[in-house]
């Protein structure tokens, strides 16, 4: 899992990925390929 400070771009390396919400965090999660898992920090 990447920690990143935005998200924005990781958002369009892949087009199932997922923006979201857990705990008070974001995270972007992609179930076909779960190599693009990030997580704001």
């Amino acid at each position: 899992m990447k920690v990143r400070n935005s998200l924005k771009a990781l958002m369009t390396r892949h087009r199932d990925n997922k923006l979201v919400r857990r705990r008070g965090r974001v995270y972007i999660i992609n179930k076909v390929n779960k190599r693009f898992k990030a997580r704001q920090g």
